[in-house]
């Protein structure tokens, strides 16, 4: 199937590893341009030389949860590339840590990183979007938007926030040529889900999940909105 991405310049947040990385990826391999960042120098050098293999790249150095970083990372993208069409949204996920055993600064860095951020790099993309009638936004959460998972109480908070606004914004930006949807990753091998130890069971594979992201960012998913797809291999067991 031709994606019809071929072209397109797309903006990849929190993408030297994982499954950013992969949605970078996937999409360079479609033919768009990509522009990541990321806070690492060393892991974000490697990708962007497997992204240069395939594409025209630029990689930012940056911290995306910072406040005033997404619209710094948009301009710098336009500058580069000339325009904006797609945006993929994503942040490094918080710690694990039980519901009445958190506190409130912590509460408030996994609301900054996993719901401020990603709204302020839509806020920051859309007038670019706009201005072609014509966009793809995708925002990388979680399935804990569907259910919510064990010891990750932060997680679940911010995540079922984010899509709360997502699905009133996605109605919003439609008439507009623009979609918004999220994609919502179970457990994939990468190194956050090693490190949080989940528990047994299949691991997905991040090249597969990017390209699930790449096909919610493409031109044929243009009557595809306000969904939050999941990727979890089964293993969340709601109907909604």
């Amino acid at each position: 199937m031709d994606l019809g991405v071929a072209g397109r310049v797309a903006l990849v947040t929190a993408a030297s590893r994982g499954l950013g990385r992969a949605a970078a990826l996937a999409l360079a391999a479609e033919g768009a341009k990509v522009a990541i960042c990321a806070r690492g120098a060393g892991a974000l050098a490697a990708t962007e030389a497997e992204l240069a293999a395939l594409t025209e790249v630029l990689a930012l150095q940056a911290d995306v949860t910072d406040p005033g970083t997404p619209a710094r990372l948009v301009e710098a993208t336009v500058e580069r590339f000339g325009r904006l069409d797609i945006l993929v949204a994503n942040a490094g996920g918080p710690p694990a840590g039980k519901a009445l055993e958190v506190d409130d600064a912590q509460l408030e860095a996994a609301v900054n990183a996993n719901l401020l951020t990603s709204v302020r790099l839509v806020r920051a993309a859309v007038p670019h979007l706009r201005a072609q009638g014509w966009g793809r936004i995708c925002l990388l959460t979680s399935s804990a938007v569907k259910q919510p998972l064990p010891t990750l109480s932060l997680s679940n908070t911010a995540r079922a926030g984010l899509w709360g606004w997502a699905k009133t914004a996605a109605a919003d930006l439609f008439p507009e040529g623009i979609t918004l949807n999220l994609a919502c990753p179970g457990l994939h091998a990468t190194d956050r889900v090693k490190e949080l130890d989940l528990g047994p069971g299949p691991l997905g594979d991040p090249a597969d999940f990017g390209r699930v992201v790449a096909f919610l960012c493409s031109a044929p998913a243009g009557f595809l909105s306000g969904t939050a797809v999941l990727v979890d291999g089964a293993r969340s067991l709601g109907l909604t």
